[in-house]
């Protein structure tokens, strides 16, 4: 696994899992751009440090305990593919759904692009269908 991998793993960690967004700095190059992130609001956009700090912000308001399981990873030049898993008790609003106090658990698969060492952007795919599903909007 290339020194990419490791970037990787300890900013979900430090970022995502445990909300220390001030450690964004540290990982993420002057911008970061959102390839494609289906039913993302940021989809398409590319963001400064600063505006990405805001969307892990708003993605973690509503789930406080958010945790990120990082499963299989491969490295390829500039690129890093990771399976994880992500799970967390909605305790806060998404959007206009007020919180509902359910624990859900989330697939995925990210494709985060590097340069120059940091993490600059992601292509990535959720099972936003199984989201639906926890929450009840679905059958």
């Amino acid at each position: 696994m290339s020194d990419h991998g490791a970037i990787l793993r300890r900013f979900i960690d430090e970022v995502w899992n445990k909300g220390d967004l001030a450690a964004i700095d540290g990982f993420v190059g002057d911008t970061y751009t959102i390839h494609s992130d289906p039913g993302d609001p940021w989809d398409g956009q590319t963001l400064t440090r600063e505006g990405l700090s805001a969307r892990i912000a708003v993605s973690r308001a509503p789930f406080p305990d958010l945790r990120f399981e990082l499963g299989e990873m491969v490295a390829e030049g500039d690129r890093v593919a990771v399976c994880w898993v992500m799970h967390g008790t909605q305790t806060g609003a998404m959007g206009e759904r007020p919180a509902t106090g359910r624990t859900i658990r989330v697939n995925g698969i990210t494709i985060y692009d590097f340069t120059a060492g940091r993490i600059t952007g992601h292509r990535q795919v959720v099972d936003r269908l199984s989201v639906a599903q926890q929450f009840g909007i679905l059958r």
